[in-house]
């Protein structure tokens, strides 16, 4: 943790020249406790990361099945194939394929436990890694922006609550880590052009390998990353050693992917299709390129909205600071890294999301930006309590217009594409912190995403313009935070914690471990995947309509009076229940 001295000796406004700042503002930068009180603050963060991750347990109460498919399922199956168990399948193609989720995860299959213990291992797995967004963020307000502890715990508290990142907590999907290691990836490249050496080097590798270990985005991140060692040896600021050191990391995440993928072999199979021609077709053309400005686009807005305009106040500022520099090299480079990647992950998403044929385009897909929320949201309450009132001013009004202006061309967007007889893709996973903000729980609503930014970004940068009101401001930012993630449970997670879990359980109804176990086809996917993760032993593949002759046990369409009912008995099999209702039933071989 960097000392009070150092940060007395580098004030660091948040944007802007030394005469942005007013004194009032400037109080809110550089300064420290006394050294008898410096044991509070880890005590604080320590505390604070334990309710994190109780608060982040107590949310997936109710989840005891994944309600994300396939994501969820794909993770898990391959998790507990790393864990010496069964494969399954996985819809990720090979170009894109991941491990290191799985890897994390994996420890929660080991053992003699049924599927709903291994998945809240998982979930506390999520929760441990996801909280820790609370001191890394603390540390981002200290070292990169300068902030008071006071300042800097109350931000790091509302970026750790932020919805954008505590969501996927609950739910076996890689988003879970993303957000706190994007904010540690950027506080190592802070830390490295500020005091370049071998060490601080091979660590923002590590950190942009793990992100390539993770996911696909990865790739934006790497791709960054080499970007920026090639832009510091060109400035003489790095030698030689230091890009080895750079580097190598990344290669040796890569391998260690690449061993992953090779340890599974054919135990996990893949469904996904490659990204190719569809791709490239899908954007090679004036009207394609038109649609990938719109979503790259509608992913910049929904950041600003989800953080109340802080998102936009911060790239205002950031842009400023890379042609007006009025602070040190190492607070710009990072800003300028985190601007890029930025555009990179919504740019890549996008184009990725476009060449996905047989579905309509989404109306919004914020799942891929999301960790960066954050990061721009403790940008910008640096800003504001850093800069001067006009700077303030001006930052905010970037902001506003950028929530006005995108809502506009949003809106535009819904009713061109209304007047076509099309509708876009719209889901629970799409932008859920945005559902809950708008109401807007069957259709995407810009102006009232544009209404809440802006109300909650005039309302911010009006309260931190007073000292006394800064906390208390800070803290608001928190509930409303809290009180997001309880609307999400109440009106997302539990409908769809409903409306995906089979009852009976699969063991309720006698299916014993050693049968081997098919489902098929006819079932709802989601109802079958989630009846074929209670089957802990094997590997559960699907048959069309008659089953193989391996099986002991099949899982079949249950469906009486309507034509495609599946009757087990002129295959042998003997009904053993399920619910027709969810139309599924579970037959043993007589």
């Amino acid at each position: 943790m960097a000392t009070g001295s150092e940060l007395t000796r580098r004030p660091a406004p948040a944007a802007g020249s030394t005469a942005d700042r007013t004194p009032a503002a400037a109080g809110a930068v550089a300064g420290g406790a006394s050294a008898g009180r410096r044991w509070v603050v880890p005590v604080l963060l320590v505390v604070g990361w334990l309710l994190g991750v109780g608060w982040r347990m107590w949310l997936a109460r109710h989840i005891e099945l994944p309600i994300a498919h396939t994501d969820e399922d794909s993770y898990l199956n391959t998790a507990r194939a790393l864990a010496g168990g069964p494969g399954g399948f996985s819809s990720e193609n090979g170009p894109l394929r991941r491990v290191g989720y799985p890897m994390l995860i994996s420890p929660a299959f080991l053992g003699d436990r049924d599927f709903t213990a291994s998945y809240r291992l998982v979930q506390l797995v999520n929760a441990l890694v996801n909280a820790t967004l609370l001191p890394l963020s603390y540390l981002l307000g200290r070292r990169l922006l300068g902030l008071r502890r006071r300042y800097a715990l109350a931000a790091a508290a509302a970026a750790a609550t932020l919805p954008a990142a505590a969501f996927y907590a609950g739910v076996a999907m890689i988003d879970a880590v993303l957000a706190p290691l994007l904010v540690a990836w950027l506080l190592a490249v802070h830390h490295w052009v500020r005091r370049p050496g071998p060490l601080a080097a091979a660590t923002v590798g590590a950190l942009a390998g793990a992100f390539h270990l993770l996911h696909s985005r990865g790739l934006v991140i790497v791709a960054v990353h080499a970007g920026l060692v090639l832009l510091l040896l060109a400035r003489r600021r790095i030698w030689p050693g230091a890009v080895l050191a750079a580097v190598l990391p990344v290669l040796a995440l890569a391998l260690v992917n690449e061993a992953g993928i090779r340890l599974l072999g054919d135990r996990v199979y893949l469904l996904g299709d490659p990204p190719g021609g569809g791709t490239l077709r899908a954007v090679a053309s004036g009207h394609g390129l038109l649609r990938l400005g719109a979503a790259i686009g509608t992913q910049l807005w929904y950041l600003v909205v989800i953080t109340f305009g802080l998102a936009g106040v911060a790239w205002a500022a950031a842009v400023r600071e890379l042609r007006r520099p009025g602070r040190d090299d190492a607070y710009r480079w990072t800003l300028g890294v985190a601007l890029v990647t930025t555009v990179g992950v919504a740019g890549g998403a996008s184009v990725i999301l476009a060449g996905i044929t047989g579905k309509p385009l989404d109306a919004i897909y914020g799942r891929y930006v999301q960790m960066l929320a954050p990061f721009w949201l403790l940008v910008g309450v640096g800003v504001l309590l850093a800069a001067g009132r006009r700077a303030a001013a001006r930052r905010a009004a970037v902001a506003v217009g950028l929530l006005v202006v995108g809502a506009a061309l949003i809106a535009a967007r819904l009713a061109y594409v209304d007047s076509r007889g099309h509708s876009l893709r719209y889901g629970g996973f799409s932008a859920p912190d945005l559902m809950a903000l708008t109401g807007g729980w069957r259709e995407l609503r810009p102006v009232a995403g544009a209404l809440v930014g802006v109300a909650g970004c005039l309302l911010l940068v009006t309260a931190l313009r007073a000292p006394r009101l800064r906390v208390p401001v800070l803290v608001a930012l928190v509930v409303v935070n809290v009180g997001t993630m309880q609307v999400i449970t109440q009106r997302l997670v539990r409908p769809m914690v409903a409306a995906t879990e089979p009852t009976p359980r699969v063991a309720d109804l006698g299916v014993r471990p050693g049968e081997r176990v098919y489902a098929s086809v006819g079932v709802h996917y989601i109802l079958r995947f989630n009846l074929s993760h209670q089957v802990t032993w094997t590997d559960v593949r699907w048959f069309d309509d008659r089953p193989p002759a391996a099986a002991d046990v099949v899982l079949a369409r249950w469906a009486p009076g309507q034509p495609d009912d599946w009757d087990g008995a002129r295959h042998g099999f003997v009904r053993l229940g399920g619910n027709p209702a969810q139309h599924w039933a579970a037959w043993r071989r007589g």
